[in-house]
């Protein structure tokens, strides 16, 4: 990693390419521990090899106004912001990139046209309507673009992307404030499948609101790629620009609104109960519910006429979300972190609230403390967790999914599935909203360093917490897929077929794999706590992450990224074979005993006992003459002089050798094979002959110079009786049956197929009707 060469960013497109590209072609060494060169883009003034800010680093910055109207009867959205965009870069610049990420819905759009189908034995609606289209009139509408002064710009939409000319070149150091007025039509988002949108309640027929990428966004501008204008095709998420923010939203007078940032007009907006309780959930050590569940309920029959606005500030933010909706339960607390106060909520339905008002907000705050145990402190004021139906993260506030039965039941599946994507959604905040990554290009620096991070706050929740994503053993069924349904985790977004295996679990495995197994705790840590430190709120490429877990650790870890991130390789390690050797005592009865059951031994078959059994007269016994010295000669007969002999042997050993003769050491061989391709330690549990257990680990680097196949020999005390290869499966090896030795049988289940199906009811309804 000391010596890289210019890379342009494309190059992520392609990794595949230059992964396997070799060193040392057609050999059996010299691939898979070489640094990684090539395939890292060049270190400079902006980006230090260290993988820190280089002393020129640069990025832009944008704050808006915005004033948004929130049209519940007609389902649309009106807006007008005032953006100034200020430009940190050595670069003039003649036009702005701004994203329409609203148009993806659009009939017309790219992501529309590109998706695959297929006709199904079954169809549903969905399936007919994304055939056909739909007639929902999405997308923005773009009223008008102007400069500060009211003067009309120039602009062209390609897709989801607007650029907007300049009439003059914004020089470096310089600002520029424009002005842009849209509108659209919020979309079904339980039709659309979007991230944000509007769910209809036909029970009480009301709307729950989330409005989510929802105004003309500046588009990153950096030193690594100039402008991330790659179009938005609905799976590879946001690069955003950080900036201050004040909103002002005007909804319907009896919807509450949560949003990013702190609101500047509660007394304006809330009821005196209400913000009475809001004053005293700011040192509620539990959560204090603003508005009850009651008082949601209520809301929902009796819709208030009227409208009100509500008005929120945010400071160095990369996006702005927000809920609207009059069916809400809103409770909060206060938690710190390092001595600063955060204010942890969550917002949910009738239908989520036996789930939320337990867990929610608690959940929010032990995200936030084990986030930043692990990072940096949690830097903002507020955390807030939606329940929505759906899961989607923007700073300070996440949408999250899980709702009980009517009868307030839930499964146990569901509470850890609510629990995790709390976390999850929450964690987020962290990366990518702090540590600003481009998830259009690179999705796994977004969500598998959450995921993992997701994964450690699981655990310190919960000892016994059934995390499906982090541990080793869980990745395996992806990574043994064939070749052809994988792709390395450095692939663009667009681009992965298994997303979540790719994206999520294969990235946060391996870097769990690292804290664990490669690193340890202590290396690791400080390390992932150096990029996060390096990297808050500024734009971190790959390179980044890479050089600084090796620069704040002394660990080359050249083969691990080059393995786990920019290959398919899966990890298959046989033990082949376990050879005992034992040192030669020199001392004849030993050995000759040794030696005469080994003999009898090779000398044993069936058809020999078959032919004493039938009483079958030898040649040698019908004919005597037949017998001389060697029928009667004892080949292990120890000598007379045998004492002597050893003595002599023993007088000869110089004091070094007489300690190494006296150790009787047992001496192990083992032989592995490296099956699946990614290099890996070696983990070996040595079972003894009196039951104890012994552990040796062995850096990966003992493949250098053999790739393929290599031996060790062991040295051991106490006599082996059984050896097994990663015993607690750390390495996320695809076939646990050529890990031991000897091979131990794979054991499964069957049972019988019943045609009856089981009731549809879960434990807690069940252990209901036990008591009643």
């Amino acid at each position: 990693m000391k010596k890289p060469l210019l890379l342009t960013a494309a190059l992520f497109f392609n990794v595949g390419i230059y992964a396997q590209s070799l060193n040392n072609p057609g050999s059996n060494h010299g691939n898979k521990f070489e640094q990684l060169g090539t395939i890292l883009s060049d270190p400079n003034y902006y980006r230090s090899a260290s993988g820190a800010p280089g002393p020129a680093y640069w990025q832009q910055r944008a704050d808006y106004e915005i004033n948004a109207e929130l049209d519940e009867k007609n389902l649309r959205l009106n807006g007008s912001e005032t953006i100034t965009y200020y430009n940190n870069s050595p670069d003039p610049l003649s036009y702005l990139w701004v994203q329409l990420d609203e148009n993806q819905n659009k009939a017309t759009s790219d992501n529309k046209l590109t998706q695959t189908s297929k006709i199904k034995e079954k169809m549903t609606l969905d399936d007919f309507s994304d055939i056909i289209g739909r007639d929902d009139d999405l997308g923005v509408k773009i009223i008008k673009i102007t400069d500060e002064k009211g003067t009309p710009l120039p602009y062209v939409i390609n897709n989801t992307m607007l650029r907007i000319d300049l009439p003059v070149v914004l020089k470096p150091k310089e600002k520029y404030k424009l002005k842009i007025t849209w509108n659209y039509n919020i979309s079904d988002r339980k039709i659309v499948h979007g991230r944000g949108g509007y769910e209809y309640f036909p029970q009480d027929d009301n709307y729950l609101f989330t409005i989510t990428q929802w105004f003309p966004r500046m588009a990153v501008y950096s030193d690594f790629q100039g402008w991330q204008n790659k179009q938005f095709e609905g799976r590879g998420e946001f690069a955003l620009v950080f900036g201050n923010y004040k909103v002002n939203m005007t909804v319907p007078a009896d919807h509450i609104v949560g949003a990013t940032g702190e609101c500047q007009n509660y007394p304006q907006v809330l009821s005196a109960t209400s913000l009475r309780r809001w004053n005293e959930a700011q040192t509620a050590k539990a959560p204090l519910e603003i508005i009850n569940l009651s008082e949601a309920k209520s809301a929902i029959t009796k819709k208030a006429t009227g409208k009100k606005t509500w008005t929120y500030v945010a400071e160095n933010v990369r996006d702005f979300a927000w809920v609207s909706s009059r069916r809400l339960v809103w409770d909060a607390m206060a938690t710190y972190i390092d001595g600063k106060k955060t204010m942890a909520m969550s917002y949910y339905g009738p239908e989520a609230y036996p789930i939320y008002s337990r867990y929610s907000t608690k959940v929010v705050a032990h995200t936030l403390k084990s986030y930043s145990k692990h990072t940096i402190p949690y830097p903002y004021p507020v955390a807030i967790s939606v329940e929505a139906s759906n899961a989607m993260e923007y700073p300070m506030i996440c949408f999250n999914h899980g709702r009980a039965e009517k009868d307030g039941s839930y499964t146990e599946s569901l509470k850890y599935g609510v629990i995790s994507v709390i976390i999850h959604e929450v964690g987020h905040n962290f990366f990518p909203m702090i540590v600003n990554s481009d998830e259009r290009q690179w999705t796994w620096m977004d969500e598998g360093l959450n995921t993992f991070c997701q994964f450690m706050a699981e655990q310190e929740w919960d000892n016994n917490y059934p995390s499906q994503r982090g541990p080793a053993h869980k990745i395996v069924d992806y990574m043994k897929m064939p070749k052809d349904q994988l792709e390395p985790i450095m692939t663009n977004s667009e681009n992965i077929v298994n997303f979540g295996p790719n994206a999520y679990a294969k990235p946060a495995t391996a870097l769990n794999i690292l804290r664990e197994t490669i690193m340890g705790r202590e290396l690791f840590d400080y390390s992932f706590k150096e990029y996060a430190k390096r990297w808050a709120f500024k734009h971190p490429t790959p390179a980044d992450l890479f050089r600084t877990m090796e620069d704040a650790s002394a660990v080359d870890l050249d083969w691990f990224w080059r393995g786990w991130f920019f290959s398919t390789d899966p990890v298959d390690i046989s033990l082949n074979e376990v050879r005992y050797y034992r040192m030669n005592s020199m001392k004849q009865a030993v050995e000759n005993a040794e030696s005469k059951k080994a003999y009898e031994k090779d000398n044993k078959y069936l058809g020999r006992e078959r032919n004493k059994a039938e009483g079958i007269k030898f040649a040698i016994e019908q004919d005597t003459s037949l017998l001389d010295f060697y029928n009667k000669f004892d080949r292990f007969e120890v000598s007379k002089t045998a004492d002597e002999q050893f003595q002599n042997y023993y007088n000869s050993l110089g004091t070094e050798e007489k300690k190494i003769y006296e150790s009787k050491k047992n001496f192990y061989e083992l032989e592995f094979s490296n099956l699946g391709g990614l290099v890996m330690p070696l983990i070996i549990e040595w079972t003894f002959k009196d039951g104890s257990k012994e552990t040796d680990r062995i850096p990966a680097y003992v493949w250098r110079k053999n790739e393929n196949k290599i031996t060790k020999v062991f040295a051991k005390d106490k006599e082996v009786v059984s050896v097994q290869l990663d015993p607690n499966r750390e390495t996320a090896d695809i076939d646990e049956s050529n890990n031991s030795w000897p091979r131990k049988s794979q054991s499964t289940r069957f049972e019988l197929f019943k045609e009856q199906q089981m009731p549809a009811t879960n434990p807690m309804q069940q252990s209901k009707n036990r008591i009643n």
